[in-house]
């Protein structure tokens, strides 16, 4: 390690001390540090995520593949808000046909996913990832209220147009107007829902977006058309991101999840 890296690395110890996960202190840190000449803002996230607790967070498991998350896109956005926060976290996963004890103990529906801040586990991936941004500011991925609903229709859309066994019954143009308005939203704000840079609309409209190209494809036969360029740009964007392909649930895995919905 450089002199210079073993300076910086003393400084931010020195700055964080033993309140890293004080929001108030956090800010403060930051914001004094950020400021100096080669401050390395990767390495000083980096370095607040190795001396934070792990934080603790029960998802669906893989019915396909031992140590993997399941087909629950409510879950990835949870570990995508992780991944992009740069948080150490202990992912339990759980078997949602089999629910443990224990898990019943933290989440009396059988629902994930939950995420335990401080002594209380907390349901729902609204709450949990406002909580999270609320406890770790750095680096933001808050999303301006105006566009904060940007996207929001596309998913029960998607629903409506899988469960759907009449073709003439207008949930396939359900879909690609709300794509379509999505493709023109992003062609005059783009290249994500914020502008240039990933925020939390996005860590949760990705993963929605995976299942339906998924689910779709293997259901229907049906692809999101090649005219709403900038919505394929953007899919594109967003599943090659790292933290989204350590997030995602295998392709099996989301098949198999939407099936009931097709046949029942």
């Amino acid at each position: 390690m450089s002199t210079a890296r073993v300076h910086q690395t003393a400084t931010v110890v020195s700055a964080l001390s033993s309140n890293v996960k004080h929001r108030v202190s956090f800010r403060r840190n930051y914001s004094v540090l950020s400021t100096r000449r080669g401050f390395n803002r990767n390495f000083f996230l980096s370095l607040v995520a190795s001396v934070s607790d792990p934080i603790e967070v029960c998802v669906k498991a893989s019915t396909t593949f031992p140590n993997k998350p399941g087909d629950c896109p409510f879950c990835q956005r949870v570990l995508l808000t992780l991944e992009e926060k740069h948080l150490q976290y202990d992912m339990k996963l759980v078997d949602l046909s089999n629910k443990p004890e224990w898990f019943l103990k933290i989440s009396p529906e059988g629902k994930v996913p939950v995420v335990k801040f401080g002594e209380k586990w907390v349901p729902d991936s609204d709450v949990i990832t406002l909580s999270i941004e609320e406890k770790f500011p750095y680096p933001s991925l808050a999303t301006p209220p105006e566009k904060s609903s940007v996207g929001s229709k596309i998913f029960s859309s998607f629903i409506g147009f899988l469960k759907s066994k009449n073709p003439g019954d207008g949930t396939e143009q359900a879909l690609l107007d709300e794509l379509s308005s999505f493709n023109d939203y992003l062609k005059e704000n783009g290249p994500f829902i914020n502008g240039e840079k990933v925020s939390a609309a996005d860590l949760s409209l990705g993963p929605k977006l995976y299942h339906l190209e998924i689910a779709l494809g293997h259901y229907k036969k049906w692809s999101i058309p090649e005219s709403l360029s900038f919505v394929k740009s953007y899919m594109k964007a967003i599943f090659s991101k790292d933290s989204f392909i350590k997030t995602r649930a295998l392709p099996e895995d989301v098949v198999t999840g939407w099936r009931p919905k097709v046949v029942s």
